[in-house]
């Protein structure tokens, strides 16, 4: 999977923009706050309908426009798809084939992508939403089933939580409905959890021979998923489902008190551990380093597996993170292998006798150039 090209129109400082991309390594050179990570953004957007800097579409907006249009067309195995998204003050809009979708989800894995910055060494030493979070955006790529049973979920856990505090506040007195939602929430966070489990065992296979190399084998990563239910209850989705209904039970004077939902794979985490030890609270930032860089290498191999696509990497400022081992074990493993995309502010920066062939990218306040071409998208 590759993206061929990608047209921006009024998105963040872009007017407009249209980019022939090259199949391997795209670099997009600039100084800061010029739009290197904007395009970078949109290609995201573009996959997941949404932006990975901020929860407002408005943001995305030119700010002398009223809507935004990112387009692209996807080259798979299968054939060449045109893709589009359009943001506006009225919510956003997702064509496939010229064709608009009813539903997001229905969208979601036309183009697969992996984000690598330097803030995504928060999946290791963030908070427990920022791993939950890592977890649902890749598998939801990878697994449609996924991304429904996660969208009926949030559903129903904002219809429980709601629930919970009109009780709470003595505005609802119907316990038989509390007992519907809790067995319906049970029933799709158990699908959660174990789909979580499948997709993580797998990446952990991938993620301990890359973690094992860069380490020169002196470190083994392993995987913990964290959740309140019974390890010995985690053999399938309807044993998931039976123990999460019983925790219910066993909380409901306690969630009454709360007004809240205290169980289930929204309060989950994802632990590493380096050697045994949890490498989040024990682990040297090099270890923090290498368990990140080890994991977004992995999915790389796990989207693939699961869908049959390589999936587009976008790397936004990243190799000035890492040391020449870990720049030169990342550049080597994506090397005639996926397409990706670099944001720098300096080729000085790359270990260029790593890069074959790198089609280059000017991004100055908005205006993006070609290596070698006289054409620019500009945001004039």
């Amino acid at each position: 999977m590759y993206l061929q090209e990608l047209q921006l129109q009024n998105f963040r400082n872009y007017a407009s923009a249209d980019l022939q991309l090259g199949h391997g390594i795209n670099v997009l050179l600039g100084e800061n706050a010029q739009g290197k990570t904007n395009l970078l953004e949109a290609i995201y957007a573009l996959a997941l309908t949404r932006s990975h800097r901020t929860a407002n579409d408005h943001d995305l907006i030119n700010w002398q426009a009223k809507t935004a249009r990112i387009s692209g067309r996807v080259v798979k195995a299968s054939g060449t798809t045109p893709l589009e998204l359009t943001f506006s003050r009225q919510g956003k809009r997702a064509k496939i084939n010229h064709l608009e979708q009813a539903r997001l989800s229905q969208y979601v894995g036309q183009l697969n992508v992996i984000l690598f910055a330097p803030e995504d060494l928060a999946i290791v030493k963030g908070a427990p939403t920022v791993r939950r979070r890592f977890m649902d955006m890749e598998f939801g790529q990878m697994n449609p089933r996924y991304l429904y049973n996660l969208s009926q979920y949030r559903t129903l856990l904002k219809q429980r939580n709601q629930y919970l505090k009109d009780l709470q506040h003595h505005r609802q007195h119907d316990l038989l409905l509390l007992d519907v939602l809790t067995d319906q929430l049970a029933a799709y966070g158990a699908d959660i959890i174990h789909q979580r489990l499948v997709l993580l065992h797998r990446l952990e296979r991938w993620a301990q021979s890359i973690h094992a190399e860069i380490s020169q084998h002196r470190e083994t990563l392993t995987f913990h998923y964290a959740t309140q239910v019974a390890e010995s209850a985690l053999g399938d989705p309807k044993t998931i489902c039976d123990a999460l209904t019983a925790l219910y039970q066993k909380q409901r004077d306690k969630e009454l008190y709360q007004g809240t939902t205290l169980i289930g794979p929204h309060r989950d985490d994802l632990r590493f551990q380096v050697n045994d030890k949890n490498v989040q609270t024990f682990g040297s930032q090099g270890q923090q380093r290498t368990t990140a860089l080890s994991v977004k290498l992995a999915e790389i191999d796990l989207m693939k597996a699961e869908t049959g696509e390589y999936p587009v990497l976008l790397l936004d400022d990243v190799l000035s993170e890492l040391d020449d081992a870990r720049q030169t074990h990342l550049l080597t493993a994506i090397q005639d292998k996926v397409q990706t995309f670099i944001t720098t502010t300096s080729l000085s920066g790359i270990t260029r006798q790593l890069i074959k062939d790198p089609t280059i990218f000017h991004v100055t306040a908005g205006t993006v150039v070609a290596d070698g071409s006289t054409d620019t998208a500009s945001a004039e």
